[in-house]
């Protein structure tokens, strides 16, 4: 009776570990994408700038679905730099939604209507998609 005992428990041990097994094989992680996104401004357009970002960019981006996690200021070898952070579902979801807002026609008025008031606003801008590695400690910020 014991080992018909034993015998069942292996055969189950082996039934449930197996599922678990199989099933973290078959279903990947899908863990989100972030965007660091660092553009060099001008000192002279610094305050346009932000101001132009704050009042109109990111409302605009919002209505088409991106999901900015954090924005900083940086001072960095003599250049005056903006960086903010994106977080994405998917690669796809990054594209589609970076095309409706470069196709935006609200964002395109004020892009040309704030160049022909200040000039410049961009000297550069460093894209740069980041994957989570798999030991990172933090696997998701989405909300």
């Amino acid at each position: 009776m014991k080992q018909l005992f034993a015998l069942f428990l292996f055969v189950l041990g082996g039934f449930v570990f197996g599922q678990t097994y199989s099933s973290k094989e078959s279903l990947p992680l899908v863990h989100p994408l972030h965007q660091l996104r660092i553009y060099e401004i001008p000192k002279e357009n610094r305050q346009v700038f932000l101001d132009r970002f704050r009042d109109h960019a990111l409302r605009i981006m919002k209505k088409h679905g991106f999901n900015i996690v954090s924005i900083w200021e940086s001072e960095f070898e003599g250049k005056t730099e903006f960086v903010y952070l994106l977080e994405w579902k998917d690669e796809n979801t990054k594209k589609i939604a970076w095309q409706s807002f470069m196709a935006d026609q609200e964002w395109k008025d004020i892009k040309i209507r704030t160049a022909k008031l200040h000039g410049d606003f961009v000297n550069t801008i460093e894209d740069r998609t980041l994957k989570l590695s798999e030991f990172s400690p933090e696997k998701k910020l989405l909300k």
